[in-house]
């Protein structure tokens, strides 16, 4: 029988985790550091690769620093909440491979549901990698690697960052099942994950085959010669 503490915690670390992936950093660091509203140029979106076109290097690597981080301190967050106040300090348990693994799991499709449906942006977000790789350090980094990987070899040699990112999140759950060998209860939100971020990145997609699509650039200003 699953402890109510464990469900207890399990539910505020979702709620934590909902809304701290959901601040926008690629807003606010654009609108920082380029006094651009992000949204209005390029293709719209918050994540890393719009800024980095649209803003620079320096906005870029801010960005991609700030929604890894988020999605990082998530999950790191909850599974210390969860191991030593739901689980009583049993925290194998709510680990990967531990019966209650489905917990941290939860958690961390709530960080891409927050990042991806942002509550301060009505709804509206990135896609939903970035924050998906820092959060899937936080309690198994070997899934997170494995993720990396799979974005580098495709984004090197074809410079494309949405079929990097629609690979590494139709990576997920087979690296999830590869490396832990988990309960079905574990693997669901994971797969949930990766339709979301797929699904994220629907117009990519549709680009991709009208070969519409635009190979990543850094934007190119005056301060970055």
């Amino acid at each position: 029988m699953i402890a109510s503490s464990v469900l207890m915690t399990t539910f505020v670390s979702c709620i934590v985790a909902f809304l701290l992936c959901g601040v926008p950093f690629g807003l606010i660091i654009a609108s920082i550091a380029g006094h651009v509203d992000i949204r209005s140029v390029g293709s719209g979106n918050i994540g890393t690769t719009n800024v980095g076109r649209e803003v620079g290097k320096g906005a870029a690597a801010a960005t991609l620093l700030c929604d890894a981080g988020k999605g990082f301190v998530a999950t790191l967050l909850a599974s210390w909440l969860i191991g030593t106040y739901g689980a009583g300090g049993a925290t194998a348990m709510v680990q990967p491979t531990g019966a209650w693994g489905w917990t941290l799991a939860t958690v961390y499709l709530c960080c891409i549901c927050g990042h991806v449906f942002s509550p301060f942006l009505g709804f509206h977000g990135g896609k939903g990698i970035a924050v998906g790789f820092g959060a899937a350090l936080g309690f198994m980094w070997p899934v997170a690697i494995g993720m990396l990987v799979v974005f580098l070899l495709v984004a090197l040699p074809t410079r494309y960052v949405s079929l990097a990112s629609v690979s590494a999140a139709f990576s997920l759950p087979l690296l999830g099942l590869f490396v832990y060998h988990p309960e079905p209860s574990f693997l669901v939100p994971l797969a949930v994950v990766a339709c979301i971020v797929i699904w994220a990145h629907r117009s990519n997609i549709r680009k991709l085959r009208n070969h519409e699509e635009k190979r990543f650039s850094f934007h190119h200003d005056t301060q970055e010669a």
